[in-house]
């Protein structure tokens, strides 16, 4: 089933925050990607029913946006700034939060489920306090999944987490979004890049390009370059192309860099989905 959005807006007085977004997002992995300011969180919490959209039709199956109650059914919902009280154990957590969801047949069991399906079973009589920062982050979705909701929404997946936390977590989205729509809004690219399938990207409240991870990427074909300059020559390009990368090689630097017109010596490259983002930025200044 398809969770489809439809000329969706949203003004708050004067100001249009959304300006008709069109999406259709299946089963599988998608990310919203934007800067901040770009309406993403606007958008997860008018999908959340935190916030009532100004305009246009949401729809998952026969469902309508409109049905608050029946739509929070659908909906798991893991927020950045996910906070717990420090001294429950975390079966206690997730037994609270399941009462609250409406879990009453079979809830130890289905606690149990989830707890295993996140890998903390081993953790579940620790206080939240006692754990990291990455474990508080998946009890966050164990707590989401209780119910086993067909829509997963997650914002800034990977926020506070160490490296090898967030290459787990990510891993475990990317299970997650085998049998069920999960949505992660970010703006961090590699987030994006690491786990999903399509994305779309905002910007001022404007969907400026969505599709598959690699076409948009190829969005900026034809306007991403190497080049390879001495110490000196580093400066000046530096100062004077929008350099996305660079990194020293011996006595020489290695710059890719995004532009229409490129300086002699130049070397087209294949565009990666953060070029893709950059250049869809650029041009949209």
């Amino acid at each position: 089933m398809e969770l489809k959005l439809e000329q969706v807006s949203k003004n708050f007085g004067k100001v249009r925050a959304l300006e008709d977004i069109s999406i259709t997002i299946p089963t599988g992995m998608f990310g919203l990607l934007g800067p901040n300011g770009a309406g993403k969180t606007t958008l997860m919490r008018i999908l959340t029913t935190l916030l009532p959209k100004s305009g246009g039709q949401i729809s998952f199956g026969e469902v309508d946006w409109s049905k608050t109650q029946e739509v929070r059914g659908l909906i798991g919902y893991l927020p950045q700034n996910f906070s717990l009280y420090k001294q429950m154990k975390v079966h206690e957590v997730l037994d609270h939060l399941a009462v609250l969801k409406g879990l009453q047949k079979n809830r130890a069991q289905i606690i149990e489920q989830v707890l295993q399906q996140v890998n903390l079973y081993d953790q579940k009589d620790k206080k939240i306090g006692q754990l990291s920062g990455g474990m508080v982050r998946r009890v966050g979705i164990a707590q989401a999944i209780l119910g086993d909701p067909p829509i997963l929404i997650v914002d800034e997946p990977t926020a506070g987490l160490d490296p090898e936390e967030r290459i787990r977590f990510r891993k475990l989205l990317r299970q997650l979004g085998e049998h069920s729509i999960v949505i992660i809004s970010t703006h961090i690219v590699e987030d994006i890049e690491a786990t999903c399938d399509r994305a779309a990207i905002l910007h001022q409240g404007k969907l400026i390009a969505h599709g598959y991870i690699g076409e948009l990427g190829e969005l900026a074909e034809g306007n991403v370059w190497h080049l390879e300059v001495t110490q000196d020559e580093y400066y000046q390009v530096a100062d004077s192309l929008h350099v996305i990368s660079s990194h020293r090689v011996g006595d020489r630097y290695q710059v890719r860099f995004l532009a229409n017109i490129p300086p002699i010596g130049a070397v087209p490259v294949s565009p990666s989905l953060e070029e893709g983002y950059l250049y869809l930025m650029k041009e949209s200044v």
